[in-house]
């Protein structure tokens, strides 16, 4: 009964629209929002717009309140470290850990719950680091989207939640998040994969990009010879996640008692096609990340590539 109560009351916004910096995008999904925030208990009147600080993710019913805040001079930027920031395309990345940041992180789940319909994560951040990418410019960083990733993930997760805001979609920023959490991946010598099940748009999403870097890395790196496992090492990826986009792509052929990767000329042109789509896409310059791995106290990590990757292989000879 109270899951159904639940229910009901979800199934109603409680906020229309909501005020970001310079753009209003209108909700999608109910948000669990403190009940502070409504005029009655049961939160039948929907807020018709929402007043944001793009900077704290503070929340305000009135303009009024909204720009009193700001004449408090709040901080420019996320809370937390400043792991990446690019001058030519004018990018940066926060890493901000749910313990420490505990407001701003409750902030930015309640307003991810406003486009997420399936996202669970309201008040128990602290298990989590988020990391949330800005716009700069001389007026300071304006959120972009974020991706969440648990410190210690038992399944090798390295992304548990993903969105770009609605005002910025479209524009190769998800798939910048996605790359982004594959190169700190690398930069920790792990495989790592999304939280499953992924949802359709996040099949496609992932989907596209396996393929593409599996691509470039078969085509362009010029060896002749190349496992799963030196495919995962190289990109990062779960070795179940290589096996089925490079299944899907029909590169995978039985012979002789074993399976090999077989280079096809359909392979050759969809990796043109993704070449030519690559100069104008926002992608991530590793060489700007300055970032540390979350220190988890743990002697060993099973998702190591030396230790997880190549145990995967051996036990399934699934190459």
């Amino acid at each position: 009964e109270s899951l159904r109560e639940h229910e009901t009351v979800t199934k109603v916004k409680n906020i229309e629209m909501i005020e970001l910096g310079r753009f209003r995008m209108e909700a999608w999904y109910f948000s669990p929002y403190p009940p502070e925030l409504f005029p009655n208990a049961d939160q039948k009147n929907a807020i018709p717009i929402l007043y944001l600080c793009e900077f704290t993710l503070k929340f305000f019913r009135h303009k009024t309140e909204l720009q009193r805040h700001y004449q408090r001079n709040p901080p420019r930027h996320p809370p937390g470290n400043e792991i990446y920031r690019d001058d030519k395309t004018m990018l940066s990345m926060f890493e901000v850990d749910g313990t420490q940041e505990k407001v701003y992180a409750q902030n930015l789940c309640w307003m991810a719950k406003l486009f997420l319909d399936h996202k669970t994560l309201y008040y128990d951040v602290d298990p989590f680091l988020f990391y949330v990418l800005c716009e700069r410019d001389d007026r300071g960083y304006h959120i972009v989207g974020f991706y969440s990733k648990e410190k210690h993930s038992e399944s090798g997760y390295n992304l548990a939640c993903i969105l770009t805001l609605p005002a910025y979609q479209r524009k190769g920023y998800g798939k910048f998040l996605i790359e982004f959490s594959y190169e700190l991946s690398k930069l920790e010598q792990k495989v790592g994969s999304p939280e499953k099940p992924l949802s359709d748009l996040g099949q496609l999403s992932y989907g596209s990009y396996w393929s593409e870097i599996l691509l470039n890395v078969l085509i362009e790196s010029g060896k002749e010879h190349l496992s799963i496992y030196d495919l995962c090492s190289i990109t990062s990826f779960k070795a179940d996640d290589t096996i089925q986009t490079l299944q899907k792509l029909n590169l995978l052929k039985y012979y002789s008692g074993n399976y090999l990767i077989y280079i096809t000329d359909e392979a050759r042109e969809k990796h043109k096609k993704y070449q030519a789509r690559k100069k104008n896409q926002k992608r991530v310059d590793p060489t700007k990340i300055h970032w540390t791995p979350y220190e988890s106290g743990r002697k060993s990590d099973k998702w190591s590539i030396a230790s997880k990757v190549r145990g995967n292989l051996d036990q399934d000879d699934e190459a």
